[in-house]
């Protein structure tokens, strides 16, 4: 993308969509792929299946783009339906399949950044024994880097309660990164 669309805004890269400008729309999607993949990547737990949400969840970005709201983020807008997509994707596949040997992402994330290698396939597998509520607000603390009020607004429970779930959350990770002899947080 030209050196015109990574100044801009999400706000107006949506405006400019909107008028019908598609490289502003190849510069939403350069800009918040990754997120969006590592997030459909840490639900389905599935590399195929994370690229296959990731295109739906920009094909729906695309085609709901005049329902979007400036007075919020677009982060938290994309994270919404993002999740959305993730959730309903795992929801019809029941019975779950086997989790993919290398479901890690090639892109750079905390755990990569934090120790690499094998350090983030252990915390990578660690996140998976969570259930999905708790999970689910490690991935969107952590990859997505939302706010907590970001939080709540997506999943639709109070602010308290998010803080309460990741704190848990956290205290199960370190639980189980404890027992295999990993030190964290």
């Amino acid at each position: 993308m030209g050196h015109l669309y990574t100044e801009r805004d999400d706000e107006d890269l949506v405006r400019a969509c909107r008028q019908g400008d598609q490289a502003a729309f190849g510069a939403l999607v350069d800009r918040h792929q990754r997120r969006i993949y590592n997030v459909a990547l840490r639900v389905a737990r599935s590399r195929e299946d994370a690229r296959d949400i990731s295109q739906n969840v920009f094909v729906k970005v695309y085609a709901n783009l005049g329902s979007y709201d400036p007075r919020f983020k677009f982060t938290s807008w994309i994270a919404r339906i993002a999740l959305n997509e993730s959730l309903n994707f795992v929801q019809a596949r029941r019975p779950q399949e086997a989790v993919d040997e290398e479901w890690a992402s090639t892109d750079r994330d905390p755990g990569e950044i934090a120790g690499a290698g094998e350090l983030r396939k252990v915390m990578e597998r660690a996140l998976l024994t969570l259930s999905m509520d708790y999970r689910l607000v490690v991935i969107l603390r952590h990859f997505m880097e939302l706010t907590y009020t970001e939080m709540a607004a997506i999943l639709g429970i109070p602010e308290k309660t998010v803080k309460s779930r990741l704190f848990t959350a956290r205290q199960m990770l370190r639980q189980v990164l404890a027992r295999q002899g990993v030190h964290a947080w």
